[in-house]
């Protein structure tokens, strides 16, 4: 088998050999973190105000901002977001003067969650706008087979199809082989994600998959449709075995932050996970909420998280930590 990459830069060609390629915009993280892996970090002209990986891309300038305080509390977001929608307003912004001053051929955008980023619709709008007439690539991950068919879609966008396909042999390779070593363990347990805290809501589109890969059992999300919100009566009925809390757009120390929404809530410490100590906090934003070449990533920590006796704890610290068991 191939040998996974290791670097961004190294699943496609070197940035160096461009030359006078296109001038791409990534207005999603995700988009950016896939253009980066096919060795196009150094025509990225502009980014969402959330894109940080790879680190340097945080030099470009950003041309989104959101209309909600991202740094609120779970329920206030959830409140400020329903509102927006409710008043048929944006909850995200482009800055179009600045858009249009960097020319962009090519803007890489999504169509998967008018929650999670800029709207297709506002996107569409924006660039009819736009001197340089950019093309536009969508990406639509409702599961793992979609996120591998964006990656090849934005690879031929830059007519870079062979580095696209070498890519997904690479990521695609590593899930196998993760998969090969859960098989080979006897216990399968049942696993509940929760993508947002406060309300609850369970995790789907890839996530049950990944899920599934590490050798566990979702037992609210499925696999290539969108996140339900959860019930809490439910949650304490389905009692399960590993809890792993993964909300969207936060980091492991918002995360924490977040934690009385659903340890003040009762029947906390008599859930399974709670007791056992198999809750996991784990880093969203980075990992499990974007859709591109850190899916990888973040199977591996589910792995490590499902199986600690057989899984060095690589990713321990930094994309996951476990809540001690309650006391």
């Amino acid at each position: 088998m191939e040998e996974p990459a290791t670097d961004d830069a190294a699943a496609g060609h070197d940035d160096a050999a461009l030359g006078g390629g296109p001038r791409i915009a990534t207005l999603v993280p995700s988009a950016t973190e896939i253009v980066a892996a096919l060795g196009f970090a150094s025509r990225l002209v502009a980014r969402s105000h959330e894109c940080d990986h790879p680190p340097a891309v945080q030099d470009l300038p950003a041309v989104t901002r959101s209309n909600f305080d991202p740094g609120a509390p779970s329920a206030a977001i959830d409140g400020a977001v329903r509102g927006l929608l409710e008043r048929a307003l944006s909850i995200y912004d482009v800055d179009l003067e600045r858009l249009d001053a960097l020319a962009p051929d090519v803007i890489v955008t999504q169509d998967q969650c008018d929650v999670c980023a800029v709207s297709l619709a506002q996107v569409r709008r924006v660039a009819e706008e736009l001197s340089s007439r950019p093309r536009l690539v969508s990406l639509q991950p409702a599961g793992l087979a979609e996120v591998w068919d964006d990656i090849r879609r934005v690879a031929a966008a830059l007519e870079a199809e062979a580095e696209g396909e070498r890519l997904v042999r690479r990521l695609t390779g590593r899930l196998e082989a993760l998969s090969g070593r859960a098989a080979a363990r006897a216990e399968r347990p049942g696993v509940v994600c929760l993508e947002w805290l406060d309300p609850p809501m369970g995790a789907g589109n890839w996530i049950p998959e990944l899920v599934a890969l590490a050798g566990g059992r979702e037992l609210v999300g499925e696999a290539g449709q969108h996140s339900p919100y959860l019930d809490w009566e439910r949650l304490c009925a389905l009692d399960p075995e590993v809890l792993v809390l993964l909300p969207c757009g936060f980091g492991l120390e918002q995360t924490r932050r977040e934690l009385p929404s659903l340890t003040a809530r009762p029947g906390w410490r008599d859930l399974r996970a709670v007791a056992g100590g198999r809750v996991a906090l784990c880093d969203g934003s980075r990992f499990f909420n974007r859709p591109g070449p850190r899916l990888v990533e973040s199977a591996e920590i589910l792995f490590e998280i499902l199986h600690p006796e057989a899984a060095e704890a690589v990713h321990r610290g930094d994309g996951w930590l476990p809540l001690p068991a309650a006391g």
